[in-house]
């Protein structure tokens, strides 16, 4: 396949549903009943684009559909010259997928009591690194089953384009990676909702639950977008397989709504918007005079991720069906 061909193209998406698309930019921490408010750029990468393209602007329809259509593009087929930018500003550094493999099998190793659950990993002569899917159906230990499975919840940190989570293509080469071959966080529980479900209804439903116990944050927004595309494609990439046929568009607005709350743009050192803390001034009143004095935000003067004045991240938990912010997770020590 192409190199090209791993990109998901945003005109695509906008030809389906118009609203689908939009509903990949929104920022629901920002945004209300009433008012729509986009993830934003947060990179000047875009900024020769012009206007809405700027740090600070929000990601729009307009600016990634139409002749615009090709602006956002993974990583693996950027130019060089803005891969070795964004890792000299960002430190952005991607993690090909055999590394995500061994890690992702750590998680599992431990959740099920043994090694080798998914694949076996594969140390070739030549120094190169793979795996073999295992055969045959998922087998659970006792205790557990796999409802269990799907609806544990994992978080990817600073999760770029989310390899960690899906693995349509090998972040670092641009390799596309067959179905079966997949095995990122969410491709493992789409696998078990496969094999353990019979009609559409009953895998609509328990992707359903395993789509709300992903999670994943990033700050920069056009890594943000891709993420969200991916999960959204790995979404008709399963069900197609299973079924035949691509998803109805309702699924699609569905698991698009989770997605939007569940992979969020977010400063990680901090837990809020990035770049939203601030300077506050205040004015002291003497006998005499007044002076004006600037307040940093004490939260970025003293280190305390619970003290900054910037907006807090919000997300939701499903199994309340309440939101609430990232941060008061770490407040309870979960």
């Amino acid at each position: 396949m192409d190199l090209l061909q791993i990109d998901i193209y945003e005109n695509e998406i906008f030809e389906r549903s118009p609203e689908l698309l939009s509903m990949l930019l929104i920022d629901r921490t920002l945004s209300s009943e009433n008012c729509q408010v986009n993830i934003f750029w947060a990179t000047n990468n875009y900024a020769n684009f012009g206007d809405g393209y700027q740090y600070s602007d929000q990601i729009t329809l307009e600016a990634i559909t139409g002749k615009n259509g090709d602006v956002i593009k993974p990583r693996a087929v950027k130019s060089l010259e803005m891969q070795q930018q964004r890792s000299r500003e960002m430190a952005e550094v991607f993690t090909p997928s055999w590394i995500c493999n061994k890690q992702n099998n750590l998680i599992d190793n431990a959740w099920f009591g043994r090694e080798n659950v998914f694949n076996v990993e594969i140390d070739n002569p030549d120094g190169s690194h793979s795996w073999i899917p295992t055969e045959g159906k998922i087998v659970f230990p006792e205790g557990k089953t796999w409802h269990d499975y799907i609806n544990e919840n994992r978080l990817e940190i600073t999760c770029g384009e989310a390899p960690y989570l899906v693995s349509r293509y090998d972040s670092v080469t641009g390799k596309p990676i067959p179905i079966e071959r997949r095995i990122g966080l969410l491709d493992r529980k789409l696998r078990v909702v496969g094999e353990n479900t019979q009609t559409s209804s009953e895998w609509l439903k328990a992707a359903q639950s395993a789509y709300m116990s992903i999670y994943g944050y990033e700050w920069q927004g056009d890594n943000l977008v891709l993420a969200r595309e991916s999960l959204l494609y790995t979404f008709i990439d399963y069900y197609k397989v299973k079924f035949g046929k691509k998803p109805q568009l309702k699924s699609l607005q569905y698991i698009a709504s989770i997605i939007s709350w569940n992979i969020w743009q977010m400063d990680g050192l901090k837990g809020v918007i990035p770049e939203s803390c601030h300077s506050v001034q205040q004015t002291v009143q003497s006998l005499f005079d007044s002076n004006i004095t600037v307040q940093e935000c004490e939260g970025c003067q003293k280190g305390n991720i619970l003290k900054h004045n910037g907006t807090y991240c919000k997300i939701k938990d499903w199994s309340s069906n309440k939101t609430l912010t990232f941060v008061s997770l770490l407040k309870k020590g979960k």
